[in-house]
């Protein structure tokens, strides 16, 4: 997301630095087809490493953000860094007094719109139909499907709120830019996942899709939150259709027994705790 400072304000990485990153890939890769592991390597419980999703070529840029020049995220006004985004999966031992202090994306309901199309581990697939009047753009991971009005109409009222905004369209020259206003506020953030310091009801959208060859779109997203950061922010990065991809269900709910395992021995231990005898003062 944020850039390295040893780059300044150099967004592009250098052809020798491309060409190292792609040993890096292509080394990466061959790593991830063996089938076994070492008969020393400790071994784990996920599954093997070929299941996920990696680069098939490096990424030219030296960090996501675009905007500000220095490739940094803006700082957090201080209400916004009192607010909670949940519980998310890289922490083992989370608060897990109720569902509700997980994430939206843990909990299967949403990652955001930001959090939705950030590349990550899997699930990267974006599928975007255009129709007399409306694009559809549906995501992979999590099932969201966003219809964009191009029509011309208003923002539906402000009593109106969605996890993912009410979305409007319109063409630049051939850039489809889409202004994403009526959000619920305190549910997600504009962090990979859409997980940590949640953004606030105020927060306006404006991605621009730019199609720049018959494979290759430029996608941009200024996030504009008066009540969380200090000024606007812009991410942007290659969309790149891939021959042969397509979607794959993503079954969350039914598949999501992290939940109940961790809420469930939650509970379990506090039992041991109300059993277990009393320390006596000395």
């Amino acid at each position: 997301m944020n850039r390295p400072a040893k780059f300044g304000n150099r967004l592009y990485y250098t052809e020798q630095e491309l060409a190292d990153r792609q040993k890096q890939i292509n080394t990466q890769h061959q790593n991830d087809l063996v089938d076994t592991v070492a008969p020393d390597a400790r071994v784990g419980t996920g599954p093997p490493s070929h299941w996920g999703e990696r680069a098939r070529r490096p990424c030219k840029q030296t960090s996501l953000a675009v905007d500000p020049p220095d490739g940094q995220t803006p700082a957090l006004l201080p209400e916004a860094r009192t607010r909670f985004g949940g519980e998310p999966a890289t922490n083992n031992n989370p608060k897990a007094d109720s569902w509700e202090d997980f994430s939206y994306y843990i909990r299967c309901i949403t990652r955001g719109v930001v959090g939705s199309i950030y590349p990550v581990v899997y699930g990267n697939g974006q599928e975007i139909v255009q129709a007399p009047g409306y694009v559809a753009i549906m995501q992979e991971m999590v099932h969201e499907a966003r219809i964009i009005p191009l029509d011309g109409r208003a923002h539906a009222s402000t009593e109106v709120r969605t996890y993912m905004g009410d979305p409007r369209g319109h063409w630049d020259g051939n850039t489809l830019v889409v202004e994403t206003t009526n959000f619920l506020g305190n549910r997600t953030s504009a962090s990979a996942n859409g997980w940590g310091t949640p953004l606030s009801d105020a927060l306006k959208l404006v991605e621009r899709y730019t199609r720049l060859g018959p494979n290759e779109m430029r996608y941009e997203v200024t996030v504009d939150d008066p009540k969380t950061y200090v000024r606007p922010f812009t991410i942007g990065f290659p969309l790149t259709q891939e021959p042969g991809y397509q979607n794959f269900e993503y079954a969350c709910h039914e598949g999501n027994y992290a939940m109940f395992d961790t809420l469930s021995g939650a509970r379990a231990k506090e039992r041991e705790k109300a059993k277990a005898p009393a320390v006596q003062k000395q």
